[in-house]
């Protein structure tokens, strides 16, 4: 949890450049109740979403490094990051190619298209990556990713009667894809992609008395900031369509990219934390907006936002960091939706 704040926090710097979103974001990120949630229980998005946010952190840090051996780095550093981030959960998967995408885009955007194919002078900064071209790109962030997920199943299959014995490579994902498509039966907690922007259905990691004391953890977003980041994500099109701001339009097409994903997704039955990674992204808009309106005059709403997602995250914080309650109906006092019961 602490490697995904930092790394979300220096993904943003290094787009930006802009010392207010950067804080802003790590404000909002640490309220933003996901992150919090799970980086106490031991699932695996919050490794996944850790490592994919590392790897943007070094995709971002390639595109500001002052030679092509530091932009090498960063770019091996984010290919090994991407691939734990697929290993941990495959939800990563899908979004894996954006970074390759968006890697493309600034070397489009730097040299046009005429010279988009040319290998870059030795040094020389072409798109950000100095000295980089596009199909040394590509096995930074193609074939490494790949050949770190590859590996990390080799303790698996040195344990004698376990799932993937015999299987091999190959056969272990025909194995898990098979598990993954036989998960047909509804489950009370399940929601769609729907629920998650309006964030309207909550699941419930808990609610027991454990150790002497009614205790819960409910999982939904900060309901202010999740309302709020859907109208900066609109604002970060447009803008970045008008203003030509690369740092808008990624984080836009980040959070569009990977709640796109859930759509269409074949999975039958979805949970909200599927959200978590998305809802990285819309924090992240949110950030470059208020902190759009504070170098324009408007400090007020900027401070006011931070408040609030601070404010509503100590409101929340029984009922979501398993703190002791008052009794078994307890829980009614944070039930502002019929959803979240």
């Amino acid at each position: 949890g602490a490697l995904a704040l930092f790394a979300g926090m220096r993904a943003l710097w290094h787009a930006s450049r802009d010392r207010d979103a950067t804080i802003a974001f790590g404000v909002l990120l640490a309220t933003g109740f996901q992150l919090f949630i799970h980086a106490r229980i031991a699932m695996l998005d919050v490794f996944m979403a850790a490592f994919f946010l590392a790897a943007l952190w070094q995709l971002a840090a390639s595109f500001r490094a002052a030679s092509a051996l530091g932009a090498r780095i960063n770019l091996g550093l984010a290919g090994i990051a991407l691939g734990c981030a697929i290993a941990s959960k495959w939800n990563a998967a899908p979004l894996a190619p954006l970074l390759g995408l968006i890697f493309l885009a600034a070397r489009w955007r730097a040299v046009g298209t005429a010279e988009l194919l040319a290998a870059p002078e030795r040094g020389a900064a072409q798109g950000g990556a100095r000295g980089v071209g596009l199909i040394e790109a590509a096995l930074w962030l193609g074939l490494l990713p790949l050949a770190v997920y590859a590996i990390t199943f080799w303790p698996a299959f040195q344990v004698e009667g376990g799932p993937f014995d015999g299987k091999g490579l190959f056969g272990a994902h025909l194995h898990m894809l098979e598990l993954q498509q036989s998960v047909k039966q509804g489950h009370p907690y399940q929601s769609t992609w729907q629920q998650w922007v309006l964030n309207s259905r909550a699941i419930w990691y808990l609610y027991e008395a454990i150790d002497g004391a009614q205790r819960g953890v409910m999982l939904i977003g900060n309901p202010l900031t999740m309302a709020l980041g859907l109208g900066a994500i609109l604002w970060c099109v447009v803008i970045g369509w008008v203003e030509r701001r690369a740092d808008a339009l990624a984080v836009a097409g980040l959070y569009l990219a990977s709640i796109g994903f859930w759509i269409v997704a074949a999975k039958p039955i979805q949970f909200y934390y599927h959200y978590f990674l998305p809802s990285c992204f819309l924090l992240a808009g949110l950030a470059l907006a208020i902190a759009w309106l504070k170098a324009r005059g408007a400090a007020w709403a900027y401070w006011a936002v931070l408040a609030g997602s601070v404010g509503v995250f100590a409101y929340f914080y029984p009922i979501i960091s398993a703190a002791e309650l008052d009794g078994e109906q307890a829980f009614n006092f944070w039930m502002w939706r019929d959803g979240w019961r």
